[in-house]
């Protein structure tokens, strides 16, 4: 039969059955992942430790 596939019929095993573009869980998976990547990127820059300037002697 001709029309939408809702991914009920396929069987994902492994990574692909947490991540896959067939379900709407798997989408959602996929955009969590990437906006906790770039929040994650966000904070280690803005809490990376700032270079100190050099002491010199007057």
């Amino acid at each position: 039969m001709a029309g939408h596939d809702n991914g009920s019929q396929r069987n994902f095993t492994g990574i692909a059955k947490y991540f896959n573009s067939y379900t709407i869980t798997g989408r959602r998976n996929c955009v969590l992942a990437t906006y906790a990547s770039i929040a994650a990127i966000i904070l280690i820059y803005k809490f990376r430790p700032k270079k100190q300037p050099a002491v010199t002697e007057k």
